[in-house]
């Protein structure tokens, strides 16, 4: 039986290069946004090791508000409001749309799970127009712990019905991945540029530069 695929949403189906532009106009320089998603993972993990559970939009706020500490910038409510509304409209990568439908069309269950905040990540999906290809569009905030803690790969699974054995992440994130698989799940990584595997975690059995490769090899196993 084909596993069911459940996706991770951002940087492995949409493109966060589309905040590029409010980064360069409001920090001057558009690696601004690199370093917010860096210290945005960073602060969720340390959250979610350490406690109490934040969600994802919160720790975005306080992210953004230490790269403008550490820059010197003096952030207003426009500001903030013109990268979290970009952060909504995110279109999805070049690749995404084509490979969803061939992984439909040959018949595979598709969830998405992220750790975006439910109006955040319904309102991405929507925009992206992705949506009608999972079953499921599920946030991490349903359990109040983030990826990759295993109770949101449970989450997917108990939510689909099937044993977490029968779901396989992907996801352009090595501590994804692995955190799916230390929770019983398989996993495929999406190397999109920049991204690598971590030797520490386990590997996965799928890896491709892209999702279109990936896809080739799901419908080919």
């Amino acid at each position: 039986m084909a596993p069911v695929l459940v996706f991770d949403v951002n940087e492995t189906l949409l493109d966060l290069s589309a905040l590029d532009a409010p980064f360069q106009q409001i920090f001057g320089h558009p690696e601004a946004r690199t370093e917010w998603f860096t210290q945005l993972l960073q602060s969720a993990l340390v959250t979610t090791v350490t406690g109490p559970y934040a969600d994802f939009s919160t720790i975005g706020r306080t992210a953004l508000a230490m790269v403008a500490a550490r820059r010197g910038v003096h952030l207003t409510n426009n500001d903030r409001a013109a990268i979290f509304d970009a952060m909504r409209r995110l279109p999805p990568h070049p690749d995404v749309t084509d490979s969803l439908e061939q992984l439909q069309e040959a018949g595979f269950r598709m969830a998405a799970l992220s750790n975006g905040a439910p109006d955040v990540l319904h309102g991405q999906m929507n925009h992206a127009e992705l949506a009608p290809f999972f079953e499921e569009v599920l946030s991490a905030d349903a359990v109040q712990r983030l990826k990759p803690s295993p109770e949101p790969y449970h989450l997917a699974a108990q939510t689909l019905g099937v044993d977490i054995e029968a779901v396989c992440m992907v996801a352009a994130h090595a501590w994804d991945v692995g955190g799916a698989m230390r929770a019983g799940a398989d996993a495929a990584f999406v190397a999109r540029p920049g991204k690598v595997l971590d030797p520490l975690l386990p590997a996965p059995n799928l890896v491709g530069p892209n999702l279109k490769q990936v896809a080739h090899q799901l419908i080919d196993a």
